[in-house]
């Protein structure tokens, strides 16, 4: 089966198969903001499931602007430790095994309750119709924002790598800063950081340049992008091929297609334009496509659960296959799939008219499953959105109040 094949990469590391752990957020840091025990026992049920690469969810650049408030920060002051045992589990079952680290400044898609830094390319607020009150109004960055941000991003990526992590991935997807920066509807800026398409993917493209220009040459540097963002007028896959050939030969690794936002949820399966996605793998039609002008290795993120469709990927011309939702409801698919060719992982996607609360429940529904492993026991693939969804408030009401004090240290040290 071609899914279990070694794959090396442009940077010279080899993947011991084609098979990728995505990133979802966890929201499950330790208090400070760290890795703790609950995280290692999750990476360590994956690392025994036979993924050959484990991609973390997203791990801020700056603490003082969060996606969630049970979100790991790393940046050049933090303690390396936790992150050092973070890596090692990983890898514990299987030192071929890599985990990278997922980078990411969330812009504006930070819940107003947090009182977090809310930034963007423009003041442009999130439309989530009676939602909408749930994010603050963003404040358009400055240039002293952009260079800032931009060093954010190389310390990050340095201390990953010194922490024993194999790569990072910048996160350029699903509507968060640079996301931002690439779409029309977000980016109204008019100097060279917006208006052309060459403009608005001017902080991606020197993102990337400043981390691969930081780290070791075998440090795997990989970028996830939109394939689209299924917004009308926002940024789509023509856009996305002109940022895959601007990135051809900037030493970019891999690059994940994936596709949506906060605004429209096309990583779960529904779009705000009425277009209509592939049962499974979602992005693939798009990911065939792009992978046409790419020089670098392409991965596709969105919907597999079956090996027949992992395969069937990989027959399109795409390298490597990766799977978030699957590998939480059975860390341990790849190597079911091993012995019994038709294991399925179940779909917790949840179906409700308001389809921002659908989307809300389905990642409560997902993150429920996270914390169960976290706590050393099995996914349960009947649990009931509802309660997922309340219980998943309350958890994140108590984390709100624990970080809303971390919050007022980080910026009373980035203040001296």
């Amino acid at each position: 089966m071609t899914i279990f094949t070694p794959f090396t990469l442009p940077c010279g590391t080899t993947l011991p198969n084609r098979i990728a752990k995505a990133a979802m957020e966890e929201n499950m840091a330790a208090e400070g903001q760290i890795p703790g025990p609950t995280l290692l026992r999750l990476y360590r049920r994956w690392a025994e499931g036979g993924t050959g690469l484990l991609i973390t969810g997203n791990v801020m650049v700056d603490g003082r602007a969060m996606t969630g408030p049970g979100g790991i920060v790393l940046d050049k002051n933090s303690e390396l430790a936790p992150f050092k045992a973070w890596a090692q589990t990983a890898k514990a079952d299987n030192d071929s095994t890599q985990i990278w680290m997922q980078i990411n400044h969330p812009g504006r898609q930070v819940y107003a309750a947090m009182g977090g830094d809310v930034l963007s390319p423009s003041d442009v607020a999130l439309d989530l119709g009676k939602h909408s009150r749930l994010f603050s109004k963003p404040r358009a960055m400055t240039f002293d924002d952009i260079e800032q941000l931009i060093q954010r991003f190389v310390d990050t990526a340095l201390q990953a790598e010194r922490a024993g992590f194999d790569g990072v991935q910048i996160h350029a997807a699903h509507g968060y800063l640079i996301s931002q920066f690439l779409s029309p509807l977000t980016n109204k800026r008019t100097d060279e950081y917006g208006g052309s398409a060459q403009n608005r993917m001017r902080l991606l493209l020197e993102v990337i340049k400043a981390v691969r220009a930081n780290v070791s040459a075998t440090f795997a540097v990989s970028v996830k992008l939109n394939s689209a963002d299924f917004q009308r007028g926002g940024f789509d896959a023509d856009d996305a091929k002109d940022v895959v050939i601007a990135m051809n030969d900037l030493g970019v690794d891999v690059v994940e297609l994936s596709g949506g936002s906060y605004e429209s949820p096309a990583m779960q399966g529904t779009t705000a334009d009425g277009r209509t996605l592939q049962r499974e793998a979602y992005f693939l039609d798009f990911a065939k496509e792009i992978a046409q002008v790419a020089t670098m290795p392409i991965m596709t993120t969105g919907g597999v659960r079956r090996l027949a469709v992992a395969e069937a990927v990989l027959a399109q011309g795409i390298d490597i296959v990766g799977m978030g939702t699957a590998l939480a409801m059975n860390p341990q698919l790849p190597n079911d799939w091993r012995t019994n060719k038709d294991a399925i992982a179940h779909n917790p996607i949840v179906q409700w008219k308001d389809k921002t609360l659908s989307a809300i429940a389905t990642m409560a529904v997902i993150k429920r499953q996270l914390q169960r492993m976290g706590a050393g026991r099995a996914p349960k693939t009947n649990v009931s959105p509802l309660l997922s969804l309340v219980s998943d408030r309350v958890r994140l009401n108590k984390l709100t109040k624990r970080y809303k004090k971390y919050l007022a240290q980080a910026r009373l040290s980035s203040n001296k």
